[in-house]
């Protein structure tokens, strides 16, 4: 089964999500429309938002409460988006220009203030304090995560632990957040609440290890962004890690050193020593996981289209080239 199936099989969903978001995303201010519209049709797999319909469409039919959620569960990431790519002096994401190479850092940051603050006042709107805890407590723990990976940037000696946490808290707590979203608003039970919050997690987790691995094996063209950008800003990532730890001195030293000072000047022996002490494989495997633990997270519910395609999410996150 592929994205494009799973895509298919919501997408009058997806569409009445579209609607909001462009609806609640207009400003009198034009330079705001510019940015988001731009941001927003730049394409993406849009998965948060689609956790958030297909877990409430295990409890029965999904309605408008929800494509609202979804809806602020992706201006929550397309915030994060807009002050990432400044912070890391990103150029290409999605296989095109980012927002800040084309309209300045200035107007990606306050254009993302824009879009978080209008995400808490559709919040508001809902009047339900279980889902306003949520995603403060989400969004939140996605700017430690972002100050986390940042304090890490030229550490060559971050370990795997320290590693996984800026994972769950800058990716995977957004993941998380969003299927406990369609749980609580289903009117879900507290273990079922727990069973797709921990689904999400380990989904999250998933998902940003394979994107990890890309950043050393995919190609620019299918992954829309360039092969290293990751060493390029000194993060130690996974796969940097492992072959560090496995390969000879002379691989050792060379990842440390690129870490340390950042860079694609070394990227090509990089990659080879990634390549050649099974860093990839390693990561991939470690990704699997994660996704199985996510499918045994949600087997106790009864067979449907929207389980199956939780499932299916699952093997593509770790299955994927893009």
């Amino acid at each position: 089964m592929s994205l494009a199936f799973i895509q298919s099989s919501i997408a009058d969903d997806m569409i009445s999500v579209d609607e909001v978001i462009r609806k609640s995303l207009h400003s009198e201010v034009i330079l705001i429309n510019q940015v988001a519209d731009y941001i927003i049709n730049s394409g993406g797999k849009r998965l948060r938002p689609a956790l958030v319909l297909m877990s409430a469409g295990l409890f029965g039919q999904i309605k408008a409460a929800h494509h609202e959620l979804a809806a602020i569960v992706e201006f929550i990431h397309t915030a994060t988006l807009l002050h990432d790519d400044v912070v890391d002096e990103s150029s290409m994401r999605r296989g095109r220009a980012t927002a800040n190479s084309i309209f300045g850092n200035a107007a990606s940051v306050l254009v993302g203030d824009f879009v978080y603050s209008r995400a808490f006042q559709m919040m508001v709107n809902i009047q339900d304090m279980r889902v306003m805890d949520v995603l403060a407590e989400a969004t939140n723990i996605i700017a430690e995560g972002e100050v986390l990976q940042l304090l890490n940037c030229h550490n060559a000696d971050v370990s795997d632990e320290a590693y996984l946490k800026v994972i769950h808290y800058k990716t995977a707590k957004l993941f998380e957040a969003a299927t406990r979203l369609g749980a609580i608003v289903s009117g879900a039970s507290k273990n079922d609440e727990i069973a797709l919050s921990n689904y999400g997690m380990h989904l999250g987790t998933a998902f940003q290890l394979i994107d990890d691995v890309l950043d050393f094996s995919g190609e620019t063209e299918t992954i829309g962004k360039n092969l290293g950008d990751d060493l390029a800003e000194g993060k130690p990532t996974l796969p940097l890690l492992y072959a560090m730890r496995n390969g000879t001195k002379t691989q050792s030293d060379t990842i440390r050193h690129a870490i340390e000072e950042g860079g694609l000047t070394e990227l090509p022996a990089v990659m080879e020593s990634v390549k050649s002490t099974g860093a990839l494989e390693h990561v991939r495997s470690l990704a699997k996981n994660e996704a199985e633990m996510a499918c045994k997270s949600i087997q106790h519910f009864q067979p449907s289209l929207y389980r199956n395609l939780l499932i299916e999410l699952a093997s593509f996150a770790v299955e994927r080239t893009f």
